[in-house]
C-alpha cells in the first residue's frame, strides 16, 4: 500500500468516526429565530460535538407530526401555547425517564406571556382600551389576525375569551369582531407583518411578538391572563441525553437570561430573575403573575383543541366576506326599521349553533392535529365538519332574507 493510500485510508476512518461520535439534537418549533437563535448558540458552545437541526412549523402542524407517531424522530417540542403540550401529553409524546430537568409530565414552563393588540406607533387611530373596544365602528376593517386552526397564539386568543365570558358570550364576541376583521393571516408572525406594513392598523398578537418590533406599541388585553409557554422532550427521541441537557439549559440561569435580551423579549418564568429584572418586566404582567385572577386552563383547551378549530374555520374563516357584508346591511337599517326586528337579526348574527357539549366530545378531538383538505379526518370529525358547514350556510341564507325583508320595509317607508 502507498503512502498516499495509507493516509487517505486513514483520512476516512477519522472522519467516519468524527460522524459517528456527532450528535443530531432535532428541535420541532414554533418559536421564532429571534428566540430560539441565542439559545442555539449558547448550548453549541457547552456542546461543541452536537449539531443542532431546528425545524420551524406553526404550532398546530407541529402538533399534527408529533401525535401522529413522532416519524422524523424530534428530539424537542418548543412553543408558546400551553395547550399544545396537553394535547400531546394526552398522546404520551412526552418522555421524563432520567432527566432532572423535567418532572412527570416531560415538559416544563420556560417563559411567560400573555396577549393583547398592537399598531404602529405613528399610526393615527386610536388604540383600544379593552376588548369590547375593538368591536366599535371606529376599527371597521382595520383589524388583522391569525387563523386559530394555523396558529397557536390564536387559538390560545380564541379560548382565552371563551374561558373568560362563557362558550356563548365568547363566541358572540367573535361573530361580532368578523365586522372589523380586514383579514385573517397564516401565520401569528403575519399579523406583525401586516401591522407594520400598513395592511391593517390593529393586530392581535402576543407580547414578545410586538414587544421586539420598536416601530410598534402594544397594550395587554385586560385582564390580563397568563399564559406559560414551554418546552418538552419527546417519547421515542433519538438523542434522549443531549435532548435533557438542552431542556436544562433553557431553564438554567443563564438560558433565563438569556430570555431579556432585548432581541427576545420574553419574560423568564424564574422568580428571582423577574424580581432582579424590575421595571423591566411590564407592569400588567407583574401584577398578573403576583395576583393571578383566573389560570388559562389548558386542558379544557386540549379537550376541545380541533372542535374550537373546526367551529372558527367553518363559521367565521369561511365566511368572513358574507359576514361582514351582513353586518354592513344591518348597520344601514339602524334608524329605519323597528329596533326590535333588528335585534332579532342582531341575535342571529352572534349565536353559534354549536353547544359547548357537543365541541367536548371526545370523538371529535381524538385526531387533533391540522385542519388540511390533505389530511383525512376521522369520521366523527367529518361529518360534524359537513353539518357544521351546512349549518353556517342557512344560516347566513335565513339572515340575508331577513335583512332583505327589512330592506324592502324600508323602502316602502321612503318619502
Amino acid at each position: 500500500m502507498s503512502k498516499v493510500d495509507l493516509v487517505a485510508g486513514l483520512m476516512a476512518l477519522l472522519l467516519a468516526a468524527g460522524a459517528a461520535d456527532a450528535r443530531q439534537l432535532r428541535i420541532l418549533t414554533s418559536m421564532p429565530p429571534a428566540l430560539t437563535d441565542p439559545f442555539i448558540a449558547g448550548f453549541r458552545k457547552a456542546h461543541p460535538e452536537a449539531d443542532l437541526l431546528v425545524l420551524n412549523k406553526n404550532t398546530n402542524s407541529g402538533i399534527d407530526e408529533i401525535t401522529r407517531g413522532n416519524g422524523r424522530g424530534f428530539d424537542i417540542f418548543w412553543a408558546s401555547s400551553p395547550e399544545a403540550f396537553a394535547v400531546i401529553g394526552q398522546h404520551q409524546g412526552f418522555d421524563a425517564t432520567d432527566c432532572p430537568a423535567l418532572e412527570g409530565s416531560g415538559h416544563a414552563s420556560f417563559a411567560l406571556s400573555s396577549i393583547g393588540w398592537a399598531r404602529r406607533a405613528d399610526a393615527q387611530v386610536f388604540m383600544p382600551g379593552d376588548w369590547d373596544d375593538l368591536l366599535l365602528p371606529a376599527y371597521h376593517g382595520r383589524i388583522g389576525m391569525a387563523l386559530p386552526s394555523h396558529s397557536g397564539t390564536t387559538h390560545m386568543l380564541v379560548e382565552r375569551l371563551l374561558q373568560v365570558r362563557g362558550w356563548d358570550e365568547g363566541w358572540g364576541y367573535f361573530l361580532r369582531l368578523t365586522e372589523n376583521l380586514s383579514t385573517l393571516t397564516a401565520r401569528s408572525f403575519g399579523v406583525i407583518d401586516g401591522v407594520k406594513s400598513g395592511r391593517f392598523d390593529i393586530g392581535l398578537t402576543i407580547d414578545f411578538l410586538a414587544g421586539v418590533e420598536p416601530e410598534l406599541d402594544f397594550r395587554y388585553g385586560k385582564p390580563v391572563m397568563i399564559f406559560p409557554a414551554q418546552i418538552g422532550r419527546l417519547a421515542h427521541a433519538l438523542e434522549p441525553a443531549l435532548a435533557c441537557d438542552f431542556v436544562g439549559f433553557v431553564l438554567s440561569d443563564e438560558g433565563q437570561q438569556l430570555l431579556m435580551q432585548p432581541g427576545v423579549g420574553r419574560i423568564p418564568v424564574s422568580d428571582r430573575l423577574r424580581t432582579e429584572a424590575g421595571a423591566a418586566i411590564p407592569a400588567p404582567m407583574q401584577d398578573a403573575i403576583r395576583h393571578q385572577w383566573q389560570t388559562y386552563d389548558a386542558a379544557l383547551a386540549a379537550g376541545r383543541y380541533w372542535a374550537v378549530n373546526a367551529i372558527f374555520d367553518i363559521f367565521i374563516s369561511e365566511q368572513l366576506p358574507r359576514r361582514r357584508d351582513l353586518w354592513a346591511r344591518f348597520r344601514a337599517l339602524r334608524g329605519q326599521v323597528p329596533a326590535a326586528d333588528l335585534a332579532a337579526v342582531e341575535a342571529l348574527l352572534t349565536t353559534l349553533p354549536v353547544t359547548e357539549h357537543e365541541a367536548d366530545l371526545a370523538a371529535l378531538n381524538s385526531q387533533p392535529g391540522r385542519i388540511s383538505d390533505l389530511m383525512a379526518l376521522a369520521p366523527d370529525q367529518a361529518a360534524a365538519q359537513q353539518r357544521w358547514a351546512a349549518s353556517a350556510s342557512s344560516k347566513l341564507d335565513a339572515i340575508g332574507a331577513a335583512l332583505s325583508a327589512l330592506e324592502r320595509r324600508a323602502a316602502r317607508r321612503q318619502p
